[in-house]
């Protein structure tokens, strides 16, 4: 089995052995965890069990040896020409300025085009980070007028300071963007304000700022221009009564009503915030679940948690039209999915949410790039596009539109562009909603293990039965592993309570290195903590 582990020729063998030479490095450790005995533990009397032991250890050292970290710098790769840049980037999102940055640590000279004026992409601007503060505070905010008195904390009367919420929120956007220019700094990639254009393979034009055009040379180009929320036929945004996700972080009031079109991740966060902060939230779902991708056992108790803390629910719902009348206020007419009378319902304020669609750069399609049905860049497995040195990561390409995924992909494409191996495991890409409890999953769920036909075995642990849980005395969460009824390797974790972002880590990492769920029930866990996979 060892000799078909494939081992990738050492880089540093060219310019000699020394102690920091990654062959002694790679191969002193090789030599160390393969000659250690296996725990008497993990020897089974099933030879499948043992071989699964073996081989999850042979799969980290094959990770190991095949994809050093950092890979070894090949300076053969860099075309030192008439190109200024190797490697240019369009779109500073989280995928954008990740691989610009990446870029820059292997070696090669970067360039990301960014024109919103600051970095990090919807993520941290208008995304991901201002609406985890709100989630953050709203929380903080729902639990003192709620849950303080029966802890034996007696602060009276509590209200809502909703401009210092908001300015808390965009400190700490301004904070972490300022900090990403700071790494492009520290790792000497160029940070090139303006709006890029594709005008073939080596080369962008740039719209800055001032409407001054420059073009930047490049070797390649990587598009990860990210996304946008997705339109609705015959409702218009204004950004005050009618909001996508961008307005709803800003609303100048706790509306007495809102209605939220759409049942997934941010119409639940961004419901959730306005409801614990007094609003009546009603979500109109055109499926009979919410949660699009979460295990459907979760998905009942999410619903039931939610609708406990005040929310209301829609399912089954197709929404007609929502237009503005002449009291200021959203006439939202909503049906049944499957037809039926018509009901209108008046609120202040209707938030869009039903997912989000690819932004693409402008001069793709003369530059002759191909594109899927559902506007999404095609790539293959080392992110290329069928244009040659063009590349494509994040929201713009298949997969789900996540920040960290996209990470993933912009350290995997430029290692590849490096002439190292990229390579993102889409398994182990976790998913959270942030509301709370929060509610987290990694792998596959019950129902499409049971799809495939799949022989599975299921483990639910309750967190009432955890000492830690108990002393906190919050929501009465869950924990579900899925594993192999026969090798017992996890094939999905999910997790609904207090904290499940964080708790869904070390399934990810169990997912991702093949361990079994014996492997984690045997590693010793401090107590009392959270429950966690072990549990």
């Amino acid at each position: 089995m060892l000799l078909s582990l494939p081992l990738r020729p050492p880089d540093c063998l060219g310019v000699g052995v020394s102690l920091g030479c990654p062959v002694v490095n790679t191969f002193s450790y090789l030599a160390a965890i393969l000659t250690l005995p296996l725990h008497p533990s993990l020897v089974h009397s099933d030879p499948d069990r043992s071989e699964l032991h073996l081989l999850s250890r042979l799969r980290h050292l094959q990770r190991f040896v095949s994809l050093p970290h950092p890979p070894p710098f090949n300076p053969s790769v860099i075309l030192k020409s008439e190109f200024p840049y190797d490697v240019v980037v369009i779109g500073g999102g989280p995928g954008g300025y990740v691989a610009a940055i990446k870029a820059a640590q292997l070696g090669l000279k970067s360039a990301c085009v960014e024109g919103r004026g600051t970095l990090g992409g919807t993520c941290l601007n208008v995304g991901c980070i201002p609406s985890k503060s709100l989630l953050h505070n709203s929380h903080l905010f729902h639990q003192a007028k709620h849950d303080f008195a029966k802890r034996g904390i007696d602060v009276g009367e509590v209200t809502v300071n909703l401009p210092q919420m908001l300015s808390q929120k965009e400190k700490s956007v301004k904070q972490l963007t300022g900090g990403i220019e700071g790494l492009f700094k520290k790792n000497k990639a160029t940070y090139v304000k303006g709006w890029g254009k594709i005008l073939n393979n080596s080369e962008v034009a740039v719209t800055g700022p001032d409407g001054t055009e420059s073009i930047i040379k490049a070797k390649n180009i990587v598009i990860a221009t990210g996304s946008e929320s997705s339109p609705f036929p015959g409702i218009e945004v204004d950004e005050e009564v009618i909001v996508s996700s961008t307005g709803a972080l800003s609303l100048k009031k706790v509306p007495e009503k809102m209605i939220v079109i759409g049942g997934g991740v941010i119409g639940l966060e961004l419901g959730s915030v306005w409801s614990r902060l007094g609003a009546d939230v009603t979500t109109v779902e055109y499926l009979d679940a919410i949660g699009a991708g979460m295990d459907a056992d979760l998905a009942k108790v999410f619903k039931k948690t939610l609708a406990d803390q005040g929310m209301k629910f829609k399912l089954s719902t197709k929404v007609i039209s929502a237009k503005k009348n002449v009291n200021g206020k959203v006439d939202v007419v909503i049906q049944p999915a499957k037809g039926g009378p018509e009901e209108t319902v008046e609120v202040d304020i209707v938030l869009l949410a039903i997912g989000r669609r690819p932004v693409l750069p402008a001069g793709l399609k003369e530059a002759g790039v191909a594109i899927d049905k559902r506007g999404r860049v095609i790539t293959d497995a080392e992110f290329k596009t069928n244009v040659p040195g063009i590349r494509a990561i994040g929201d713009v390409i298949a997969g789900p539109m996540l920040a960290h995924k996209a990470e993933e992909e912009g350290i995997a494409a430029m290692e590849h562009i490096a002439g190292g191996h990229g390579h993102v495991n889409y398994n182990t890409i976790p998913s959270v909603i942030y509301t709370w409890p929060e509610v987290a999953w990694v792998g596959k769920n019950e129902k499409e293990l049971r799809a495939e036909g799949a022989d599975i075995k299921v483990g639910n642990f309750p967190f009432l039965a955890n000492s830690r849980a108990k002393t906190i005395d919050d929501f009465a969460g869950t924990i579900k592993i899925i594993a192999d009824a026969k090798t017992d390797r996890i094939l999905g974790a999910h997790i609904i309570g207090p904290n499940a972002g964080e708790l869904i880590a070390e399934a990810v990492l169990a997912v991702e290195y093949g361990a079994s769920s014996e492997d984690i029930a045997r590693t010793c866990h401090a107590h009392p903590v959270s429950p966690n996979p072990h549990t």
